[in-house]
Protein backbone atom coordinates (compact mmCIF):
# COMPACT_ATOMS: atom_id res chain seq x y z
CA UNK A 1 0.00 0.00 0.00
CA UNK A 2 2.77 2.10 0.81
CA UNK A 3 4.45 1.69 -2.58
CA UNK A 4 0.97 2.33 -4.34
CA UNK A 5 0.81 4.92 -2.32
CA UNK A 6 3.91 6.81 -3.61
CA UNK A 7 3.67 5.85 -7.16
CA UNK A 8 -0.23 7.95 -6.97
CA UNK A 9 1.86 10.62 -5.69
CA UNK A 10 4.48 10.37 -8.15
CA UNK A 11 2.07 10.46 -11.19
CA UNK A 12 0.11 13.05 -9.88
CA UNK A 13 3.24 15.39 -9.17
CA UNK A 14 4.62 15.09 -12.25
CA UNK A 15 0.65 15.85 -13.74
CA UNK A 16 0.92 18.75 -12.72
CA UNK A 17 4.00 19.60 -13.41
CA UNK A 18 3.52 18.64 -17.22
CA UNK A 19 0.29 21.06 -16.95
CA UNK A 20 1.89 23.69 -15.24
CA UNK A 21 4.44 23.36 -18.33
CA UNK A 22 1.87 23.99 -21.05
CA UNK A 23 0.10 26.82 -19.19
CA UNK A 24 3.66 28.78 -18.67
CA UNK A 25 3.80 27.40 -22.91
CA UNK A 26 0.78 28.78 -23.45
CA UNK A 27 1.37 32.12 -21.73
CA UNK A 28 4.78 32.82 -24.08
CA UNK A 29 3.16 31.98 -26.82
CA UNK A 30 0.00 34.46 -25.93
CA UNK A 31 2.33 37.06 -25.16
CA UNK A 32 4.43 36.89 -28.31
CA UNK A 33 1.23 36.80 -30.06
CA UNK A 34 1.02 40.16 -28.51
CA UNK A 35 3.95 41.72 -29.30
CA UNK A 36 3.57 40.49 -32.79
CA UNK A 37 -0.13 41.79 -33.26
CA UNK A 38 1.65 45.12 -32.04
CA UNK A 39 4.50 45.52 -33.89
CA UNK A 40 2.50 44.64 -37.12
CA UNK A 41 0.08 47.77 -36.25
CA UNK A 42 2.53 50.04 -35.51
CA UNK A 43 4.34 49.04 -39.29
CA UNK A 44 1.03 49.67 -40.78
CA UNK A 45 0.49 52.58 -39.10
CA UNK A 46 3.88 54.03 -40.43
CA UNK A 47 3.33 52.47 -44.13
CA UNK A 48 -0.38 54.44 -43.78
CA UNK A 49 1.43 57.70 -42.42
CA UNK A 50 3.88 57.52 -46.11
CA UNK A 51 1.13 56.80 -48.09
CA UNK A 52 -1.08 59.74 -46.61
CA UNK A 53 2.20 62.30 -47.06
CA UNK A 54 2.97 60.81 -50.24
CA UNK A 55 -0.40 61.58 -51.62
CA UNK A 56 -0.54 65.06 -50.05
CA UNK A 57 2.28 65.51 -51.89
CA UNK A 58 1.21 64.21 -55.13
CA UNK A 59 -2.34 66.11 -54.43
CA UNK A 60 -0.13 69.46 -54.10
CA UNK A 61 1.45 69.22 -57.52
CA UNK A 62 0.71 70.10 -61.37
CA UNK A 63 -1.67 67.37 -62.86
CA UNK A 64 1.13 66.37 -65.44
CA UNK A 65 3.85 66.46 -62.75
CA UNK A 66 1.81 64.12 -60.54
CA UNK A 67 1.32 61.34 -63.08
CA UNK A 68 4.92 61.26 -64.10
CA UNK A 69 6.25 61.17 -60.08
CA UNK A 70 3.57 58.64 -59.75
CA UNK A 71 4.59 56.52 -62.91
CA UNK A 72 7.88 56.97 -61.85
CA UNK A 73 7.55 55.04 -58.55
CA UNK A 74 6.31 52.41 -59.71
CA UNK A 75 7.47 49.12 -59.06
CA UNK A 76 8.63 47.39 -62.53
CA UNK A 77 7.84 43.93 -62.04
CA UNK A 78 10.69 41.39 -61.34
CA UNK A 79 12.39 40.17 -64.36
CA UNK A 80 12.28 36.69 -62.90
CA UNK A 81 8.35 36.81 -62.28
CA UNK A 82 7.29 33.66 -65.24
CA UNK A 83 5.01 35.08 -67.83
CA UNK A 84 1.25 33.80 -68.48
CA UNK A 85 -0.95 34.34 -71.01
CA UNK A 86 -2.70 37.15 -69.99
CA UNK A 87 0.25 39.15 -68.80
CA UNK A 88 0.80 42.33 -71.00
CA UNK A 89 3.17 42.39 -73.76
CA UNK A 90 4.08 45.89 -73.43
CA UNK A 91 6.12 48.05 -75.73
CA UNK A 92 6.99 51.50 -73.74
CA UNK A 93 7.02 52.39 -69.60
CA UNK A 94 5.99 55.43 -67.65
CA UNK A 95 2.86 57.28 -68.54
CA UNK A 96 3.36 56.09 -72.33
CA UNK A 97 3.40 52.97 -73.26
CA UNK A 98 0.97 49.87 -74.96
CA UNK A 99 -0.33 46.35 -74.35
CA UNK A 100 -0.45 43.88 -77.37
CA UNK A 101 -3.16 41.58 -77.26
CA UNK A 102 -4.42 38.58 -79.63
CA UNK A 103 -7.81 36.79 -79.26
CA UNK A 104 -8.76 33.77 -81.81
CA UNK A 105 -12.00 32.68 -82.28
CA UNK A 106 -13.23 29.35 -84.02
CA UNK A 107 -16.23 27.29 -84.38
CA UNK A 108 -16.91 23.95 -86.17
CA UNK A 109 -20.20 22.13 -86.74
CA UNK A 110 -23.00 22.31 -89.36
CA UNK A 111 -26.85 23.41 -89.80
CA UNK A 112 -29.67 22.07 -91.78
CA UNK A 113 -30.07 25.23 -93.44
CA UNK A 114 -29.03 25.83 -96.78
CA UNK A 115 -28.20 29.43 -96.21
CA UNK A 116 -26.13 30.12 -93.11
CA UNK A 117 -24.67 33.26 -93.64
CA UNK A 118 -27.12 35.89 -93.71
CA UNK A 119 -30.17 33.20 -93.09
CA UNK A 120 -29.86 31.43 -90.07
CA UNK A 121 -26.66 33.28 -88.81
CA UNK A 122 -27.33 36.99 -89.44
CA UNK A 123 -24.01 38.23 -87.47
CA UNK A 124 -20.93 38.98 -89.45
CA UNK A 125 -19.05 36.80 -86.68
CA UNK A 126 -21.30 34.08 -86.48
CA UNK A 127 -20.47 30.14 -88.32
CA UNK A 128 -20.91 30.83 -91.59
CA UNK A 129 -21.03 27.57 -92.66
CA UNK A 130 -20.91 23.58 -92.31
CA UNK A 131 -17.47 22.76 -91.12
CA UNK A 132 -14.62 24.85 -90.05
CA UNK A 133 -15.31 29.19 -89.05
CA UNK A 134 -12.49 31.64 -88.36
CA UNK A 135 -15.09 33.73 -86.48
CA UNK A 136 -11.99 36.29 -85.59
CA UNK A 137 -8.44 36.23 -84.71
CA UNK A 138 -8.36 39.78 -82.96
CA UNK A 139 -5.12 41.87 -82.55
CA UNK A 140 -5.86 44.56 -79.55
CA UNK A 141 -3.72 47.30 -78.53
CA UNK A 142 -4.29 49.59 -75.88
CA UNK A 143 -2.21 51.73 -73.43
CA UNK A 144 -1.14 54.99 -72.14
CA UNK A 145 -0.66 57.60 -74.47
CA UNK A 146 0.45 60.13 -72.18
CA UNK A 147 -1.08 61.54 -68.49
CA UNK A 148 -4.23 62.99 -70.40
CA UNK A 149 -5.39 60.35 -73.09
CA UNK A 150 -5.32 56.15 -73.22
CA UNK A 151 -6.04 54.75 -77.03
CA UNK A 152 -7.32 51.70 -78.18
CA UNK A 153 -7.01 49.81 -81.06
CA UNK A 154 -8.90 46.35 -82.53
CA UNK A 155 -7.53 44.84 -85.73
CA UNK A 156 -9.25 41.89 -86.91
CA UNK A 157 -8.78 39.02 -89.74
CA UNK A 158 -11.38 37.06 -90.63
CA UNK A 159 -12.34 34.76 -93.24
CA UNK A 160 -16.34 34.50 -95.57
CA UNK A 161 -18.25 31.99 -96.63
CA UNK A 162 -16.65 32.08 -99.68
CA UNK A 163 -13.22 31.12 -98.25
CA UNK A 164 -12.14 35.24 -99.16
CA UNK A 165 -10.05 36.99 -96.49
CA UNK A 166 -10.54 40.20 -94.66
CA UNK A 167 -9.06 42.35 -92.54
CA UNK A 168 -11.04 45.14 -90.42
CA UNK A 169 -10.61 48.04 -88.28
CA UNK A 170 -13.49 47.45 -85.51
CA UNK A 171 -12.38 50.00 -83.23
CA UNK A 172 -9.49 53.29 -82.64
CA UNK A 173 -10.35 55.48 -80.24
CA UNK A 174 -8.29 57.83 -78.20
CA UNK A 175 -10.00 58.58 -74.67
CA UNK A 176 -9.48 61.52 -72.41
CA UNK A 177 -8.36 60.51 -68.10
CA UNK A 178 -7.98 63.32 -66.09
CA UNK A 179 -11.63 65.57 -67.40
CA UNK A 180 -13.02 66.98 -64.79
CA UNK A 181 -16.88 67.02 -63.43
CA UNK A 182 -16.72 62.89 -63.76
CA UNK A 183 -16.77 63.76 -67.58
CA UNK A 184 -15.11 61.59 -70.53
CA UNK A 185 -14.59 62.22 -74.34
CA UNK A 186 -14.21 59.16 -76.52
CA UNK A 187 -13.06 59.67 -80.66
CA UNK A 188 -12.77 57.70 -82.74
CA UNK A 189 -13.98 54.25 -84.74
CA UNK A 190 -15.79 53.19 -81.82
CA UNK A 191 -18.96 50.56 -81.34
CA UNK A 192 -21.98 52.41 -80.45
CA UNK A 193 -22.68 52.87 -76.62
CA UNK A 194 -26.31 51.39 -77.59
CA UNK A 195 -27.46 48.70 -75.39
CA UNK A 196 -25.24 45.33 -73.44
CA UNK A 197 -24.07 43.47 -76.41
CA UNK A 198 -23.38 46.04 -79.23
CA UNK A 199 -19.97 47.46 -77.20
CA UNK A 200 -18.89 43.90 -77.25
CA UNK A 201 -16.42 42.23 -79.14
CA UNK A 202 -17.54 38.21 -80.37
CA UNK A 203 -14.94 37.34 -77.43
CA UNK A 204 -16.88 38.70 -74.78
CA UNK A 205 -20.34 36.79 -75.81
CA UNK A 206 -22.04 34.22 -73.68
CA UNK A 207 -23.32 32.79 -76.61
CA UNK A 208 -21.67 31.56 -80.06
CA UNK A 209 -23.78 33.90 -81.88
CA UNK A 210 -25.15 37.66 -82.22
CA UNK A 211 -28.66 37.50 -80.97
CA UNK A 212 -31.08 38.02 -84.07
CA UNK A 213 -32.53 41.51 -83.02
CA UNK A 214 -29.22 42.92 -82.50
CA UNK A 215 -27.70 41.70 -86.23
CA UNK A 216 -31.11 42.71 -87.91
CA UNK A 217 -31.60 46.22 -86.41
CA UNK A 218 -27.77 47.15 -85.32
CA UNK A 219 -26.38 45.44 -88.51
CA UNK A 220 -24.11 42.79 -88.89
CA UNK A 221 -20.88 43.63 -87.35
CA UNK A 222 -22.75 46.00 -84.84
CA UNK A 223 -23.45 49.90 -84.62
CA UNK A 224 -20.21 51.51 -85.14
CA UNK A 225 -18.49 54.08 -87.19
CA UNK A 226 -16.20 57.21 -86.99
CA UNK A 227 -17.60 59.75 -84.29
CA UNK A 228 -17.38 61.06 -80.69
CA UNK A 229 -19.12 60.27 -77.72
CA UNK A 230 -19.24 62.32 -74.20
CA UNK A 231 -20.08 60.21 -70.85
CA UNK A 232 -20.79 61.97 -67.47
CA UNK A 233 -20.93 60.02 -64.32
CA UNK A 234 -23.70 61.53 -62.29
CA UNK A 235 -23.11 62.11 -58.45
CA UNK A 236 -25.50 59.99 -57.17
CA UNK A 237 -25.75 57.21 -54.52
CA UNK A 238 -25.51 54.35 -57.02
CA UNK A 239 -24.10 54.47 -60.43
CA UNK A 240 -25.53 56.05 -63.03
CA UNK A 241 -23.69 57.40 -66.28
CA UNK A 242 -25.00 59.49 -69.05
CA UNK A 243 -23.42 58.63 -72.95
CA UNK A 244 -24.30 61.02 -75.84
CA UNK A 245 -22.84 60.15 -79.22
CA UNK A 246 -22.10 61.31 -82.49
CA UNK A 247 -21.57 59.79 -85.13
CA UNK A 248 -20.69 59.16 -89.19
CA UNK A 249 -24.35 57.85 -90.63
CA UNK A 250 -22.91 56.04 -93.37
CA UNK A 251 -21.76 52.56 -94.34
CA UNK A 252 -22.14 48.83 -93.68
CA UNK A 253 -22.06 49.20 -90.09
CA UNK A 254 -25.11 51.84 -89.81
CA UNK A 255 -27.11 49.14 -91.23
CA UNK A 256 -30.81 50.87 -90.35
CA UNK A 257 -28.91 53.89 -91.46
CA UNK A 258 -27.61 55.57 -94.81
CA UNK A 259 -26.34 52.15 -95.29
CA UNK A 260 -25.40 50.83 -98.68
CA UNK A 261 -26.77 47.40 -98.14
CA UNK A 262 -23.75 45.33 -98.87
CA UNK A 263 -23.42 42.38 -96.23
CA UNK A 264 -20.67 41.50 -94.27
CA UNK A 265 -17.39 40.97 -95.82
CA UNK A 266 -17.91 43.16 -98.86
CA UNK A 267 -20.08 40.93 -100.98
CA UNK A 268 -22.55 42.60 -103.22
CA UNK A 269 -26.31 43.64 -102.67
CA UNK A 270 -29.07 40.66 -102.09
CA UNK A 271 -31.22 40.94 -105.66
CA UNK A 272 -34.14 41.75 -102.54
CA UNK A 273 -32.91 44.74 -101.25
CA UNK A 274 -34.59 45.63 -97.85
CA UNK A 275 -37.97 47.26 -97.56
CA UNK A 276 -37.47 46.12 -101.86
CA UNK A 277 -36.36 49.49 -102.14
CA UNK A 278 -32.75 50.23 -103.38
CA UNK A 279 -30.48 52.61 -101.31
CA UNK A 280 -29.19 54.96 -103.89
CA UNK A 281 -29.92 58.34 -102.77
CA UNK A 282 -27.35 59.18 -100.55
CA UNK A 283 -27.31 63.06 -99.97
CA UNK A 284 -23.88 62.79 -98.16
CA UNK A 285 -23.63 65.10 -95.12
CA UNK A 286 -24.85 68.72 -95.36
CA UNK A 287 -25.52 69.29 -91.38
CA UNK A 288 -25.85 68.28 -88.44
CA UNK A 289 -28.89 66.13 -88.78
CA UNK A 290 -27.33 63.77 -91.60
CA UNK A 291 -25.11 62.45 -88.47
CA UNK A 292 -26.10 59.48 -86.45
CA UNK A 293 -26.97 60.36 -82.91
CA UNK A 294 -26.52 57.62 -79.47
CA UNK A 295 -27.86 58.29 -76.53
CA UNK A 296 -28.20 56.34 -73.40
CA UNK A 297 -28.98 56.28 -70.17
CA UNK A 298 -27.21 52.67 -67.91
CA UNK A 299 -27.70 52.53 -63.89
CA UNK A 300 -26.16 49.89 -61.59
CA UNK A 301 -28.26 49.24 -57.71
CA UNK A 302 -26.97 46.25 -55.39
CA UNK A 303 -29.86 44.94 -54.63
CA UNK A 304 -28.50 42.71 -51.77
CA UNK A 305 -24.71 42.11 -51.12
CA UNK A 306 -25.37 39.05 -53.57
CA UNK A 307 -27.15 40.46 -56.25
CA UNK A 308 -26.85 43.36 -58.33
CA UNK A 309 -29.83 45.05 -61.07
CA UNK A 310 -28.06 47.60 -63.89
CA UNK A 311 -31.01 49.20 -66.13
CA UNK A 312 -30.37 50.91 -69.09
CA UNK A 313 -32.43 53.16 -72.42
CA UNK A 314 -30.95 53.62 -75.38
CA UNK A 315 -31.69 55.27 -78.78
CA UNK A 316 -30.43 55.45 -82.11
CA UNK A 317 -31.67 59.00 -84.93
CA UNK A 318 -29.98 59.39 -88.41
CA UNK A 319 -30.94 59.57 -91.79
CA UNK A 320 -31.69 56.52 -94.00
CA UNK A 321 -31.04 55.95 -98.09
CA UNK A 322 -33.88 54.05 -98.95
CA UNK A 323 -35.93 54.79 -102.01
CA UNK A 324 -35.44 57.93 -104.37
CA UNK A 325 -36.29 60.87 -102.11
CA UNK A 326 -33.66 62.50 -99.62
CA UNK A 327 -35.49 63.08 -95.68
CA UNK A 328 -35.90 59.89 -94.71
CA UNK A 329 -34.75 58.75 -91.52
CA UNK A 330 -34.73 56.01 -88.57
CA UNK A 331 -35.46 56.13 -85.19
CA UNK A 332 -34.41 52.83 -83.00
CA UNK A 333 -35.34 52.48 -79.29
CA UNK A 334 -33.94 50.13 -76.55
CA UNK A 335 -33.86 48.96 -73.23
CA UNK A 336 -31.85 46.47 -71.36
CA UNK A 337 -31.91 44.64 -68.05
CA UNK A 338 -29.39 42.62 -66.02
CA UNK A 339 -29.46 41.11 -62.96
CA UNK A 340 -26.71 39.18 -60.97
CA UNK A 341 -26.78 36.96 -58.02
CA UNK A 342 -23.32 35.34 -57.04
CA UNK A 343 -23.23 32.90 -54.13
CA UNK A 344 -22.20 34.26 -50.36
CA UNK A 345 -19.22 31.58 -50.36
CA UNK A 346 -18.56 32.08 -54.16
CA UNK A 347 -14.87 30.94 -55.35
CA UNK A 348 -13.64 32.51 -58.41
CA UNK A 349 -16.88 33.62 -58.78
CA UNK A 350 -18.42 30.34 -59.09
CA UNK A 351 -21.75 29.75 -58.42
CA UNK A 352 -23.23 32.38 -59.87
CA UNK A 353 -26.52 33.04 -62.04
CA UNK A 354 -27.27 36.00 -64.30
CA UNK A 355 -30.09 36.69 -66.51
CA UNK A 356 -29.97 39.27 -69.24
CA UNK A 357 -32.49 40.57 -71.77
CA UNK A 358 -33.17 43.48 -74.15
CA UNK A 359 -35.74 44.73 -76.06
CA UNK A 360 -35.80 46.95 -79.23
CA UNK A 361 -38.44 48.85 -81.47
CA UNK A 362 -37.18 50.13 -84.75
CA UNK A 363 -39.27 52.73 -87.11
CA UNK A 364 -38.27 53.18 -90.36
CA UNK A 365 -39.30 55.65 -93.11
CA UNK A 366 -39.07 53.76 -96.12
CA UNK A 367 -39.15 56.64 -99.37
CA UNK A 368 -40.79 56.29 -102.95
CA UNK A 369 -39.43 53.77 -105.37
CA UNK A 370 -40.22 53.20 -109.02
CA UNK A 371 -38.87 49.88 -110.32
CA UNK A 372 -39.14 51.58 -113.83
CA UNK A 373 -35.32 52.73 -113.75
CA UNK A 374 -34.17 49.54 -113.15
CA UNK A 375 -35.92 47.85 -116.28
CA UNK A 376 -35.06 50.87 -118.12
CA UNK A 377 -31.22 49.85 -117.70
CA UNK A 378 -31.81 46.22 -118.18
CA UNK A 379 -31.90 44.54 -114.95
CA UNK A 380 -34.17 42.46 -112.79
CA UNK A 381 -37.06 44.39 -111.67
CA UNK A 382 -39.92 44.15 -109.45
CA UNK A 383 -43.46 43.50 -111.34
CA UNK A 384 -46.98 44.67 -110.06
CA UNK A 385 -48.76 42.02 -111.22
CA UNK A 386 -52.01 44.25 -111.20
CA UNK A 387 -50.68 46.24 -113.99
CA UNK A 388 -48.10 44.69 -115.46
CA UNK A 389 -45.50 47.48 -115.19
CA UNK A 390 -42.44 47.57 -112.94
CA UNK A 391 -43.74 48.72 -109.23
CA UNK A 392 -44.24 51.90 -107.90
CA UNK A 393 -43.62 51.57 -103.85
CA UNK A 394 -44.83 54.91 -101.71
CA UNK A 395 -43.11 56.21 -99.38
CA UNK A 396 -44.48 54.25 -95.97
CA UNK A 397 -43.03 54.11 -91.92
CA UNK A 398 -42.17 50.56 -91.13
CA UNK A 399 -42.07 49.15 -87.44
CA UNK A 400 -40.14 46.26 -86.63
CA UNK A 401 -39.47 45.10 -82.52
CA UNK A 402 -37.54 42.05 -81.06
CA UNK A 403 -35.94 40.87 -78.10
CA UNK A 404 -33.72 38.63 -76.71
CA UNK A 405 -33.97 37.11 -72.93
CA UNK A 406 -30.63 34.45 -72.13
CA UNK A 407 -30.02 32.70 -68.32
CA UNK A 408 -26.37 31.72 -67.33
CA UNK A 409 -25.68 29.54 -64.40
CA UNK A 410 -22.35 29.11 -63.31
CA UNK A 411 -23.07 26.05 -61.47
CA UNK A 412 -19.43 25.18 -60.76
CA UNK A 413 -15.73 26.67 -61.58
CA UNK A 414 -15.17 27.07 -64.42
CA UNK A 415 -18.40 25.82 -66.04
CA UNK A 416 -21.26 27.77 -67.39
CA UNK A 417 -24.57 26.61 -68.59
CA UNK A 418 -26.42 28.94 -70.57
CA UNK A 419 -30.01 29.39 -72.60
CA UNK A 420 -31.14 32.05 -75.00
CA UNK A 421 -34.25 33.08 -76.62
CA UNK A 422 -34.24 35.43 -79.58
CA UNK A 423 -37.86 36.64 -81.48
CA UNK A 424 -37.96 39.50 -83.96
CA UNK A 425 -40.87 40.33 -86.23
CA UNK A 426 -42.42 43.81 -88.30
CA UNK A 427 -45.51 44.71 -88.51
CA UNK A 428 -46.74 44.28 -92.46
CA UNK A 429 -46.13 47.05 -95.00
CA UNK A 430 -47.88 48.36 -97.82
CA UNK A 431 -45.49 47.10 -100.21
CA UNK A 432 -45.93 43.59 -98.30
CA UNK A 433 -49.62 43.97 -99.02
CA UNK A 434 -49.35 44.25 -103.01
CA UNK A 435 -49.15 41.92 -105.77
CA UNK A 436 -45.55 41.47 -106.71
CA UNK A 437 -43.07 39.91 -107.95
CA UNK A 438 -39.75 39.09 -109.09
CA UNK A 439 -37.58 36.79 -111.18
CA UNK A 440 -41.39 34.66 -111.95
CA UNK A 441 -41.18 34.26 -108.21
CA UNK A 442 -44.82 35.78 -106.30
CA UNK A 443 -43.15 37.98 -103.26
CA UNK A 444 -44.99 38.17 -99.73
CA UNK A 445 -43.16 38.95 -96.45
CA UNK A 446 -39.91 40.81 -96.56
CA UNK A 447 -37.57 38.13 -95.63
CA UNK A 448 -35.58 40.73 -93.62
CA UNK A 449 -38.67 41.69 -91.52
CA UNK A 450 -40.86 38.74 -90.81
CA UNK A 451 -41.13 37.06 -88.15
CA UNK A 452 -38.72 34.15 -86.42
CA UNK A 453 -37.47 32.81 -83.46
CA UNK A 454 -34.58 30.83 -81.84
CA UNK A 455 -33.70 28.58 -79.08
CA UNK A 456 -30.06 28.25 -78.27
CA UNK A 457 -29.03 26.10 -75.14
CA UNK A 458 -25.56 25.74 -74.51
CA UNK A 459 -22.64 24.55 -72.41
CA UNK A 460 -19.25 26.74 -71.79
CA UNK A 461 -16.03 24.74 -70.31
CA UNK A 462 -13.72 27.25 -68.93
CA UNK A 463 -9.86 25.53 -68.70
CA UNK A 464 -8.54 28.65 -67.44
CA UNK A 465 -9.09 32.45 -67.97
CA UNK A 466 -6.88 32.18 -71.07
CA UNK A 467 -9.35 29.51 -73.01
CA UNK A 468 -12.79 28.40 -73.48
CA UNK A 469 -14.88 25.71 -74.96
CA UNK A 470 -18.61 26.17 -75.90
CA UNK A 471 -21.31 23.76 -77.60
CA UNK A 472 -24.15 25.63 -78.63
CA UNK A 473 -27.59 24.04 -80.37
CA UNK A 474 -29.87 26.44 -82.21
CA UNK A 475 -33.02 25.64 -83.49
CA UNK A 476 -34.44 28.26 -85.52
CA UNK A 477 -38.20 28.73 -87.04
CA UNK A 478 -38.21 31.29 -89.74
CA UNK A 479 -41.94 32.08 -90.67
CA UNK A 480 -42.81 30.97 -94.99
CA UNK A 481 -38.98 29.26 -94.48
CA UNK A 482 -39.64 26.79 -92.10
CA UNK A 483 -37.28 25.57 -89.24
CA UNK A 484 -33.69 24.55 -88.39
CA UNK A 485 -31.27 22.89 -86.69
CA UNK A 486 -27.56 23.87 -86.22
CA UNK A 487 -24.97 22.86 -83.81
CA UNK A 488 -21.56 24.53 -82.97
CA UNK A 489 -18.43 23.82 -81.16
CA UNK A 490 -16.47 27.36 -80.41
CA UNK A 491 -13.06 27.44 -79.21
CA UNK A 492 -10.87 30.38 -78.07
CA UNK A 493 -7.64 31.53 -76.76
CA UNK A 494 -6.06 34.63 -75.39
CA UNK A 495 -2.66 35.51 -75.50
CA UNK A 496 -1.11 39.17 -73.59
CA UNK A 497 -3.63 41.66 -72.34
CA UNK A 498 -6.97 42.35 -73.03
CA UNK A 499 -9.23 44.96 -71.63
CA UNK A 500 -11.57 43.76 -68.86
CA UNK A 501 -14.93 42.59 -70.04
CA UNK A 502 -18.07 44.83 -68.70
CA UNK A 503 -20.30 42.75 -66.58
Amino acid sequence: MTVLASSLGLGASALQAQEAGEVEQLKRQLQQMRENFDKAQREHREQMEALTKKLEALAAQPPATAAAAAAAETPEEPLSSPWRPSDPIRVGRGSAYMDIGLVGTFAAGGSTADDIEGGTQLGGHDPNQNGFTIQGVELNLMGAIDPYFRGNANVLFGVDSEGESFIELEEAWLETIALPGNFQVRAGQYLSEFGRINTQHPHSWSFVDTPLVNARFLGPDGLRNPGARLSWLAPTPFYSELFLGIQDSHGETAASFRSSGHSHGGHDEDPLPFAYRHRDNDRGVDGIGDLLFTPRLAMSFDVTDNQVLLLGASAAFGPNSSGMTGDTSTQIYGVDVTWKWKSPSAHAGFPFVMWQTEAMLRRYDAGMFDWQEEADAGEEAIIDENTGDPALLSRETLTDYGFYTQLLWGFRKGWVAGLRYDYVTGEKGDYEKMNLSYDDSVLGRDPERNRRWRLAPNLTWYPSEYSKVRLQYNYDDRRDIGSDHSVWLQFEFLLGAHAAHKF
